[in-house]
């Protein structure tokens, strides 16, 4: 049986989002897809998925919902205050959503982008290959009160819920850089002061990009030549776009296909979650590596699902906050102790 997830409130820029649509730069058409495509990686470990699916992207807040048939989901991404008819909910977690209960999502407690994401995965018409609002170029549009999502079916609504241990990436941190083609175009000054600088997410930021503001900022006259002897070029996710101001731009899924800013790297995708969930105010910092060491320590994301199913565990629930205690199974497995005796009576 499929259903609806059906929105009361909007908090945040709320999107239905997935992986995106890779393959399409030759028609103009970038990736897209979720700003932390770990968190859908998580939540597919979590509902036993063998791949990740479409989820409800959250930026800044979620909202309001309730469903029309039953279903799990799971909580993963930026962690968010989150209540299931008033009872607090983990995060990074699994919970069933039953029809007539309402799930109030707060706002973000630590990073930006919190996701649910349904165990059966969301319904609406794909294009091509993919769900995900792209809001640059006008690809469906944010999620609004009154809006109700289709949802495929939960495969397997009586799995018991799991929770997840997740590594920090909700607060700033290091950032891995590897050259690009134009990487050789800044000074050795320029980009020793790069490595050396300690940066501020500043509140300037959406899901094309993100602003890093420094104490001091780089050549700007040197940075200025060089962007108006600069043809476009190809650009895309991670990429970190350097202004005639010698401010630095981290482009994130909905970045445009070509740009004409000099470009003093890229992030690497592994550490891409940790710099686009990185909340205005957040430091952040960058560290130089080769190519062999970027290939040396990548983790490709069939692997990183299979190592986030290994670290999932039971979630444990304090009775007292069980609503619905009576519809448990509290006795299944018990034993008398004496059977064995009785056994043998019987022979």
């Amino acid at each position: 049986m499929s259903g609806k997830l059906i929105i009361h409130a909007a908090q945040g820029v709320l999107t239905v989002q997935d992986l995106g649509r890779p393959g399409h730069l030759a028609q103009g058409l970038g990736r897209g897809g979720a700003m932390d495509r770990l968190a859908l990686i998580e939540a597919a470990a979590l509902l036993g998925q063998p791949a990740p699916l479409a989820a409800i992207e959250m930026a800044g807040a979620g909202g309001t919902f309730e469903v029309s048939a039953p279903t799990r989901i799971a909580l993963t991404g930026a962690p968010m205050r989150a209540q299931l008819d008033g009872r607090p909910l983990l995060w990074a977690a699994v919970h069933l959503f039953r029809p007539g209960q309402r799930l109030r999502i707060g706002p973000a407690e630590a990073g930006v982008y919190g996701y649910l994401t349904p165990a059966g995965g969301i319904a609406s018409e794909a294009w091509l290959g993919s769900r995900a609002a792209h809001l640059t170029i006008g690809i469906s549009a944010p999620l609004a009160a009154g809006d109700a999502v289709p949802l495929h079916a939960d495969p397997s609504p009586q799995d018991p819920a799991l929770r997840l241990d997740v590594a920090p990436r909700f607060a700033g941190g290091e950032l891995r850089l590897i050259d690009g083609p134009q990487t050789p175009l800044f000074s050795d000054e320029t980009l020793a002061a790069f490595a050396q600088a300690r940066f501020t997410r500043a509140v300037q930021g959406n899901r094309q990009g993100i602003r890093l503001d420094a104490a001091a900022r780089f050549p700007a006259e040197a940075l200025r030549q060089l962007t108006a002897g600069l043809a476009s070029d190809i650009i895309g996710p991670g990429d970190v776009q350097m202004t005639g101001e010698g401010v630095p731009y981290v482009l994130g899924a909905e970045c445009q296909t070509i740009g004409g800013y000099p470009r003093i790297g890229a992030v690497l995708p592994d550490d891409l979650p940790r710099a686009m969930q990185a909340p205005p105010g957040a430091g952040l910092g960058f560290r130089r590596i080769t190519l062999d060491e970027a290939l040396a320590c990548h983790v490709p994301e069939a692997q990183l699902l299979a190592e986030a199913r290994r670290r999932c565990r039971p979630l444990l629930r304090d009775p007292r906050e069980v609503g619905d205690l009576a519809s448990h199974n509290l006795i299944g497995g018990v034993i008398r102790g004496d059977e064995h005796e009785m056994e043998e009576r019987a022979r």
